[in-house]
């Protein structure tokens, strides 16, 4: 079994999606994280390994998988086995068949006390409701309430550490453009028309790209006041996603706007089995007033259209759906797109060992916001050089 093997086995269970692929294992590789590939059986069977080769005597048909990321958080002393596990989105399997879901949920709990884990995390995509809550249009989902009352009595807790955004929006890629355009709000497609009417075009960046592409990323940081990791992270993902769309295989390609071949703007679309990802946006001050942003997103529709996808997830939407959410604004502007507010189950926590977890939860918070703040100074300083 190959990267394409364990990335066809995940494309063909319920919610595949790109954070659970070879390659995305193989960025976290990069940076102190173990990826484990975990599989489990029509006729029972259950097995992880950390090579995805040695899955290849495993008795298909696969109903369940996660890619697993383990990472060691103490190294020497008594207490050198302690490591924490995460299965970011997954695991995938159809979390409505409840024997299987309960089969699942027993081995990774099994796994995670054997693997001697502070805690095992999980955020697989499960609807909870759909729509803004407590308008006309919020839908509440029994089967995603079903899955989260078991969590919680099995003892897992709602993470105080979210990795992915909780709620999202979505845009249904099936209708022919003019009616997703239609479906646009329409001061949206006015500034899509306004862009084109301005000469902003977009390109299909590549490799000479990325180094431009980083540092409007990091302008973008700095003036909206989030935290990035440094270059060489997202050059590591950037050179492991991109390829042009393939069906079957994770891909990425970087959409610039131009004004007079001068980039001004430009987004990362991620697609895996049909399902297309806005996950990162950069801009800068220049030619704000052309509006490019809205052109991007217009020309990622169409491309994820094109080649096939019919969901498109602009990455995040608020906790809170109110100004007082610091989501609220970027909020506004995905709404205006024409899709619709998803909500999922997020992360929750299994801990073995609750002193453990105690104190790796008292701890943590303090020494993020130390390193998140030292992020965004080295990212300053580096725009100065």
């Amino acid at each position: 079994m190959n990267r394409q093997s364990w990335n066809q086995i995940i494309s063909a269970l319920p919610n595949p999606h790109f954070l659970q692929t070879y390659e995305w294992g193989q960025v976290k590789a990069k940076y102190g994280w173990t990826p484990l590939y975990a599989v489990w059986g029509a006729n029972g069977e259950f097995k992880v390994e950390a090579n995805p080769e040695t899955l290849s005597s495993f008795v298909f048909p696969v109903v369940a998988a996660a890619l697993i990321l383990k990472k060691s958080v103490i190294r020497r002393g008594f207490a050198a086995r302690l490591s924490i596990l995460y299965a970011p989105k997954g695991p995938l399997l159809d979390w409505e068949n409840a024997p299987l879901r309960k089969r699942v949920l027993d081995d990774l709990q099994s796994f995670a006390k054997k693997q001697g884990a502070i805690f095992l995390k999980l955020d697989p995509d499960v609807v909870l409701g759909t729509g803004v809550p407590n308008s006309d249009n919020d839908s509440v989902h029994s089967d995603g309430q079903a899955v989260m009352s078991e969590l919680k009595g099995r003892g897992w807790v709602f993470s105080a550490d979210q990795i992915q955004f909780r709620n999202s929006v979505l845009i249904d890629l099936h209708p022919a453009e003019d009616e997703i355009l239609a479906r646009m709000k329409q001061k949206t497609r006015y500034n899509v028309r306004l862009a084109e009417k301005k000469g902003v075009t977009v390109r299909v960046g590549n490799l000479e790209d990325l180094g431009m592409l980083y540092r409007m990323y990091a302008e973008t940081s700095v003036r909206d006041g989030f935290v990035i990791r440094d270059e060489g992270y997202y050059q590591t993902v950037w050179k492991l996603f991109l390829q042009p769309i393939v069906h079957g295989q994770p891909s990425t390609i970087p959409l610039i706007a131009e004004v007079d071949h001068e980039p001004v703007a430009a987004i990362f679309l991620f697609t895996f089995a049909g399902r297309a990802y806005y996950v990162y946006g950069m801009s800068r001050d220049a030619h704000r007033e052309k509006m490019p942003t809205y052109l991007l997103q217009w020309e990622a529709m169409k491309r994820a259209k094109a080649a096939g996808c019919t969901v498109y997830d602009l990455w995040g939407a608020p906790e809170v759906f109110d100004e007082s959410d610091s989501m609220w604004g970027v909020y506004r502007f995905k709404e205006g797109l024409g899709g619709e507010v998803v909500r999922t189950l997020g992360a929750w926590d299994y801990a073995p060992n609750a002193l453990w977890y105690k104190l790796y939860a008292e701890v943590m918070p303090r020494l993020l916001d130390v390193m998140r703040s030292r992020g965004k100074e080295k990212t300053k300083q580096a725009l100065g050089n």
